[in-house]
């Protein structure tokens, strides 16, 4: 064949079971590491084109338009400096004929050379080309390298014995390569297997080896005479599939992570509806779901109203006319895992929550931190002094918080600890607790990821506020703040909560007081230092991520967060003012001019204090405007001007309408583009430049009274 030969190339790792929930990163892992490697050395033709393939039993991929050769490459190497290479009369050293050998090229004249800097000094350079890689040298080296421990993301490395006797390390034993170009098979090895083109079919369903004719054919001849879905999402798809169609109107219970790990756990899925006894159903349906599915990996179902039905799904490996026997072993497997929940439940009924907490005692939050019950006690109080605040009574807050970790010392959240919160929610009620402290028993840890809902009650509102912030300022006071990626106590988690509970409740709450209170419970903690204002500004960079990723720009979000706003309850109301004043044609001319001022201020600020003279104007001094030193016609039509407006801005602040705040502002172009045209601020009367600055300050402090403008100039 010839160099411009193409093909389809397949490379398939058979294994003994691959971790199921690793599977789906292991698959696209090998598959990307062998393309880009293999297009590395320019044996793909064009942008790589493939097909990742991973199922319980291998790992493959199918990568269109690879080249049997790759082509001649054009070569520029260094051979010597011209110092070197020529003698003082000119002609070649001997060290030039040596090294030119070495390259392969004795017979070079110096003519032939090229001659230029190398950025130090003049050298000769060889220009030649360089005959491509072959597809067996360059895929051996590709498996070599992505097939690697170091390359792939491997849970947990197992050593064993290879054919030839030596030790070998990988995610599990590989059994067998089957590597095809086209209708070839390609002489390459692994893990001391040479590679074939043949494979195995499903461990039941096939007759044992399958012929791979083509390597287009991979997925084709698997699926029809293997008895194998390769593909892992196709596998994943006829999966849901399957329990949607047996679901027979029913929700299906399918968490994308269960759904994945029953993927990577079966080659050709049935789906299967399996039954266990209605007196279960007694027993929290979160408790049956979460055993249901962390032990056996079955699928719940529930009516349109989310209750849960007594029949539930399970995915086999078997494909059979006559499945009684798999239904009939999986429902007595289950049949245990609900009893012991159905027992669990029924002894920590037995004590009440309340008879728990005292027992938290033994249990450490943190060696500087004292015990949960320590923890329990500051929450306890915290949830009382921010109730106020969050419209919640308070004795509802405090008994909420009081009781709100008690359920770890339950049966139930010993075997599950997932159902930390939920449990306590349904022993609060049959302790006879008010609605709200059990709802706050779970909702105290709300929101718990990205998106999940807020808590709904005010009761559960302030516990959530009180047991995120003793978290915070705790853990944050003794040291332990996120450092890069590392972030154990969850503390990027907890602000985010914070934030959106304060953002999306719109609660009139100040955010720095908050942490001043909270810190206030650790008073006597010698080894808690201050953490109020780096969590502040932990808060502040947090909210930026949290408004970026609601669309609002940069730009938008500096304008408002550069005032430092304690409160945050009208953040959003302040930026899509923002955003609406930014679309006024006077919008730019103002945010520049707001610029310019805050650069004369701050520059006046730096001159005073140097001087020694105090404070300077910089939109904070009481120095009031002096009309008789006003004695340019635009420094007094600006001052008129500015009379007029702020009486309504301030009108529409206090009315926290912010929209027509900033759009009132809109009148005060012309006169201040007058102004800086007209007017010297700096000028050589003290008194006149004074009461320049005081106009300026107040014109500053009118234009930031919503955000600071000046961060939408260009």
């Amino acid at each position: 064949m010839t160099q411009a030969h193409q093909a389809t190339l397949l490379v398939e790792l058979l294994t003994e079971e691959l971790p199921p929930k690793a599977l789906a990163r292991l698959g696209d892992a090998f598959a990307a590491g062998l393309v880009e490697r293999l297009a590395a050395r320019d044996l793909i033709d064009g942008e790589p084109s493939f097909e990742s393939f991973a199922t319980p039993r291998r790992l493959g991929v199918v990568i269109k338009n690879v080249r049997e050769v790759a082509p001649e490459k054009q070569v520029r190497e260094k051979v010597l400096p011209v110092s070197v290479a020529l003698d003082a009369n000119g002609q070649p050293t001997a060290p030039l004929a040596k090294k030119l050998a070495a390259l392969g090229f004795p017979d070079v004249a110096v003519s032939d050379l090229e001659r230029a800097s190398d950025g130090k000094a003049e050298a000769f350079f060889l220009r030649y080309a360089a005959p491509g890689a072959t597809l067996a040298d360059g895929l051996q080296a590709a498996l070599d390298e992505a097939t690697s421990i170091n390359k792939l993301p491997i849970p947990k490395v197992m050593t064993y014995q290879r054919p030839d006797g030596a030790n070998v390390q990988f995610v599990r034993p590989v059994q067998r390569l089957t590597v095809l170009h086209g209708e070839t098979a390609v002489a390459v090895t692994a893990f001391g297997i040479d590679a074939g083109d043949t494979t195995l079919g499903h461990r039941f369903l096939s007759d044992g080896l399958v012929a791979i004719l083509h390597a287009d054919h991979y997925a084709a001849t698997l699926r029809t005479k293997g008895r194998v879905i390769a593909n892992f999402a196709e596998r994943k798809q006829t999966i849901r599939e399957q329990l949607l169609a047996l679901a027979d109107g029913d929700e299906v219970v399918m968490p994308d992570a269960l759904l994945d790990e029953v993927t990577s756990l079966v080659e050709w899925p049935v789906v299967y509806a399996c039954r266990f006894e209605d007196e279960f159903l007694q027993v929290p349906q979160e408790c049956l779901i979460l055993t249901m599915q962390t032990n056996q990996k079955y699928f719940a179902l529930t009516d349109n109203a989310g209750k849960l039905r007594s029949r539930f799904l399970i995915v086999s490996n078997i494909e059979t006319a006559t499945p009684g026997d798999i239904v009939e072993g999986n429902e007595r497997v289950v049949r245990p895992r609900l009893a012991d929940a159905k027992f669990f439940f029924e002894q920590d009924k037995k004590k009440p929550l309340a008879a728990r907490v005292p027992l938290l005692a033994n249990v450490v939050y943190h060696n500087k931190l004292g015990s949960q019950l320590q923890r329990v006690e500051r929450v306890e109080t915290l949830a009382r002094e921010i109730a106020p605040l969050a419209g919640a009574d308070a004795a509802l807050a405090a008994r909420a918080a009081h009781l709100a970790k008690a359920d770890l010392l339950t049966d139930m959240v010993g075997e599950f600890p997932e159902l930390q919160g939920t449990m306590g929610t349904y022993y609060a009620r049959h302790d006879g607790e008010h609605e709200e402290v059990a709802l706050a028993c779970a909702e105290h840890y709300q929101p718990r990821f990205s998106g999940d809902a807020l808590p709904s009650t005010p009761t559960g509102t302030a516990a959530a506020l009180a047991d995120k912030l003793e978290t915070l300022v705790g853990i944050w006071g003794i040291g332990l703040q996120p450092t890069g990626e590392k972030d154990p106590f969850a503390l990027r988690r907890h602000a985010l909560g914070v934030l959106r509970i304060l953002v999306e409740k719109q609660l009139p709450i100040d955010i720095v007081s908050l942490l001043r209170v909270a810190y206030a419970r650790f008073a006597g903690e010698p080894q808690v230092a201050d953490p109020v204002d780096a969590l502040y500004a932990f808060f502040m960079d947090r909210l930026r991520g949290l408004l970026r990723e609601r669309g609002y720009a940069a730009g938008e979000i500096d304008a408002v967060l550069s005032l430092n706003p304690s409160r945050l309850d009208d953040v959003v109301a302040r930026l899509d003012a923002v955003r609406e004043f930014a679309a006024l044609p006077e919008a730019s001319a103002l945010a520049a001019a707001n610029k310019r001022i805050s650069n004369i201020l701050k520059k006046s600020e730096a001159e005073t204090v140097l001087a020694g003279l105090g404070a300077a104007v910089h939109g904070k001094s009481n120095r009031a405007v002096q009309p008789a030193l006003l004695v340019e016609e635009a420094e007094k039509a600006l001052n008129a001007q500015l009379d007029q407006v702020t009486p309504n801005v301030q009108t529409q602040l206090a009315q926290r309408d912010y929209t027509r705040a900033l759009s009132a502002l809109a009148a005060l172009r012309d006169p201040v583009d007058t102004f800086f045209n007209d007017v010297m601020v700096n000028a050589e009367d003290p008194a006149l430049r004074a009461n320049r600055l005081a106009l300026l300050g107040a014109l500053h402090s009118q234009m930031n009274c919503v955000a600071d403008i000046s961060k939408l100039a260009a």
